[in-house]
């Protein structure tokens, strides 16, 4: 790759008559421009040109750059072709696939726009739409304000802090087979479950007591309760970094002023963590609509199937891929679940100015 060739001096004569005042003219430029940033583009316009006089007069292939740029794209390829082959082909194909109708095994047919329609009269498919914006306005204000409640009393300095701060944060990191079960066994819609055996010696009759994730009225209540317990941990971790980097003399300016909790939460403490408050707020609001192994562990029972009540639309796609073979329709839901995160993730670049500092 650095090898050189035999240099004819015709040529190199040649090519130096051309870059060598094509040098003089950009640092000409670059001496009388007044604008930094233009300045800093002529310099490296400048180096670009020195790069090509030098290697016509050496005669190698290869510039220095170009060699640096291959250098560091082949660090790249590796991981570039298992992605490429394992994710973005993949994704590309669903992206074809919501404009077909097949089933795996006959042949494919262009159905243009059908797919879509059929999402109109879908009961489940506007059934999973409903419950994931239910879940997703449920659970991000909810695991915000417990995140942060946790941060700040946590960013303390209670005996314990440490081991508190570990518990708090397990739930995220355990894994999510065994602590559904769990849940499960503590909210059994039975007399003798756990939490329903605490609400009946506080008064609650028999028959009154909550199904639970058993209850078409109580099932989406559960998973959203499942939900901000498994991560307040992880975005309390978050918040916590943000309280650490907000400036202690501004703490203590407050106190001097006779500020109290309150004040000083409300005065420094919140508005210090907007940007981090918009980031967290962001990220959950992903992950609420891409929700599916909490609802699926939860409702989904012995069978491993979800009723209206509690189908989202991650599940939905599953199933209508996985179950019902309909993979062009499954396609286009995801395509539409697509287009939301989208919008949102659009709506986190337009907020970021606002919250850049």
């Amino acid at each position: 790759m650095g090898k050189t060739k035999t240099v004819n001096p015709e040529e190199v004569k040649r090519k130096l008559a051309v870059l060598e005042p094509k040098l003089e003219e950009v640092l000409r430029q670059a001496e009388a421009e007044p604008d930094m940033k233009k300045k800093l583009r002529l310099g490296k316009k400048a180096d670009k040109v020195r790069d090509q006089i030098r290697q016509a007069k050496t005669g190698e292939r290869f510039s220095r750059q170009t060699k640096r740029d291959m250098v560091a794209y082949s660090f790249i390829a590796p991981n570039f072709i298992g992605f490429a082959v394992f994710t973005l082909g993949p994704v590309i194909f669903a992206f074809i696939l919501a404009f077909l109708q097949w089933d795996g095994n006959n042949p494919m047919q262009f159905v243009g726009l059908a797919n879509f329609g059929k999402m109109v009269g879908n009961t489940r498919f506007i059934a999973s739409l409903k419950n994931t914006i239910v879940y997703c306005v449920a659970t991000v204000p909810l695991t915000l304000v417990v995140a942060l409640g946790l941060a700040v009393l946590l960013n303390q300095k209670i005996k314990g802090r440490n081991f508190f701060r570990t518990v708090s944060f397990f739930p995220y990191v355990a894994s999510l087979v065994a602590v559904a079960a769990v849940w499960n066994m503590l909210f059994s819609p039975a007399k003798s479950g756990p939490i329903n055996m605490i609400l009946y010696n506080l008064g609650v009759a028999a028959k009154n007591l909550p199904k639970w994730s058993a209850d078409k009225d109580w099932v989406m209540f559960t998973v959203i309760l499942f939900s901000v317990w498994k991560n307040m941990g992880y975005y309390m971790v978050i918040y916590l970094a943000g309280l650490q980097g907000i400036n202690a003399e501004l703490y203590e300016a407050c106190s001097l002023d006779g500020a109290n909790a309150w004040q000083r939460f409300r005065y420094i403490t919140w508005p210090q963590l907007q940007p981090t408050t918009f980031f967290v707020t962001i990220m959950l609001t992903i992950n609420c609509f891409k929700v599916y192994d909490i609802v699926y562990m939860l409702a989904g029972g012995s069978a491993g199937v979800l009723n209206e009540s509690a189908i989202v639309l991650v599940y939905h796609i599953y199933e209508e891929a996985f179950r019902n073979w309909n993979l062009g329709y499954a396609s286009a839901t995801a395509m539409v679940l697509f287009l939301i995160v989208l919008a949102i993730t659009l709506v986190q670049f337009r907020g970021e100015k606002k919250y850049a500092n």
